[in-house]
């Protein structure tokens, strides 16, 4: 019980890659961060958003005063959608560049931050596209400055040096993994968070769950992603069933913003693999299918082709919400069907046919699982052989 300990009403420093500010009322060190970007002569910003939630949630109000009172010029795209596109990128590029923009400041969850990294990248690198950066046509060392204001509790994307964007005439969604996109600056306010939808809710959160469990057992996992994922699946075990009670109970925003926070850097050390990998094919093929949604169906089966190779770390990170488990490869089913049965626990029973998917579309899936730029090296990590008829029956599976 040592969360009664903290006050949520303190904004907390938290020091990973990126400086956090963590905490109810976190937004308003925006002011701190604003006065730092004038003294580093960042003058000029693009702003990258979706269309509402930046100026619902209040975000923009404080932010926008922040930047008029250090004289920071900024030029705002909110056009950002779910699965973010390289030519929304390269759109939000243009505009960046003919303002010159020297900084980038991201409001949203992971597509705009995700969008924004790929957008301070291409300000360095005025001869290249979101398609050649997707498609890993040269490897950048250098990005302008990232400030990532979080309002979702899901992605971790603000702690971490990943982006993910669709090339949507190819169906790809590659993943890129660069040092330079570490936000300088990261903003986790769950005051801002308490607007976000159930669903928005449910999935936002089962996204963090599964940045562990595929951290804590890839090829590259260490004791610290362990721990991490153990304290992550039991922060969203407990948080989130009150957060669907009472969206406005502000104690279970903040530690699921916390565990959240905690799942990027979990998977910035330890990677990704099958979910992530699989999940990836079905947002490009439909490009407004919900990210944490499609994880969340796909982890069962995942679950269970994973659980002989790693069973004594899964039967420890899963025990808040699988009780019981062996650490021997006779509970596979069990940790499988109980992984399950706690997504059904917070109204999230759906299969892939739910969501317009059929057996028709599993050979076409598996293919871009395997052929998406970056989304082999995923596969490569996975704890047990990713071949394609493993893949094939991971996606038949959760039909």
């Amino acid at each position: 019980m040592w969360e009664k300990d903290q006050n949520i009403e303190e904004v907390r420093e938290i020091r990973t890659r990126t400086n956090v500010y963590f905490g109810c009322g976190a937004i308003h060190k925006i002011e701190d961060v604003a006065k730092d970007f004038a003294a580093k002569g960042i003058d000029k910003v693009i702003v990258m958003s979706g269309r509402n939630a930046y100026k619902s949630t209040g975000a923009w109000a404080v932010v926008e005063k922040a930047l008029k009172e250090n004289k920071i010029g900024y030029v705002n795209y909110d056009k950002v959608t779910p699965n973010p596109t390289t030519d929304a990128i390269d759109e939000a590029t243009k505009i960046a560049k003919e303002f010159g923009a020297k900084g980038v400041i991201t409001i949203g969850g992971g597509s705009p931050t995700d969008a924004g990294k790929s957008v301070a990248i291409l300000l360095k690198y005025p001869k290249e596209t979101g398609a050649s950066l997707y498609e890993f046509k040269f490897t950048p060392t250098e990005a302008v400055p990232i400030v990532a204001i979080n309002l979702t509790h899901g992605t971790g994307s603000e702690t971490n040096r990943f982006a993910v964007a669709t090339i949507l005439e190819k169906n790809y969604k590659p993943a890129i993994a660069y040092d330079c996109i570490y936000p300088m600056y990261a903003i986790d306010d769950p005051d801002l968070m308490k607007g976000l939808s159930p669903k928005q809710t449910r999935y936002v959160s089962i996204d963090a769950v599964n940045h562990v469990v595929e951290a804590a057992t890839s090829k590259v996992a260490s004791p610290y992603t362990v721990t991490l994922a153990r304290e992550v699946i039991e922060m969203v075990a407990k948080y989130l069933p009150k957060a669907i009670a009472n969206p406005n109970d502000r104690q279970a925003r903040y530690f699921l913003c916390y565990a959240a926070l905690m799942g990027g850097v979990c998977f910035d050390n330890g990677l990704l693999h099958y979910t992530h990998a699989l999940e990836h094919p079905l947002s490009a093929m439909k490009p407004d299918f919900s990210h944490g949604l499609g994880l969340a169906i796909l982890l069962p089966a995942v679950i269970k082709n994973i659980y002989a190779s790693k069973a004594n770390t899964l039967a420890y990170i899963l025990e808040p919400i699988v009780k019981g488990l062996n650490p021997d490869a006779s509970d596979s089913e069990k940790a499988a069907n109980g992984v399950y049965e706690w997504l059904k626990s917070v109204d999230v029973p759906n299969k892939l046919k739910d969501e317009g998917f059929s057996d028709a579309d599993v050979e076409t899936l598996t293919n871009l699982a395997f052929t998406t730029p970056s989304l082999d090296g995923l596969l490569g990590i996975a704890p047990t052989m990713a071949t394609k008829e493993a893949v094939a029956k991971i996606y038949q599976e959760s039909l």
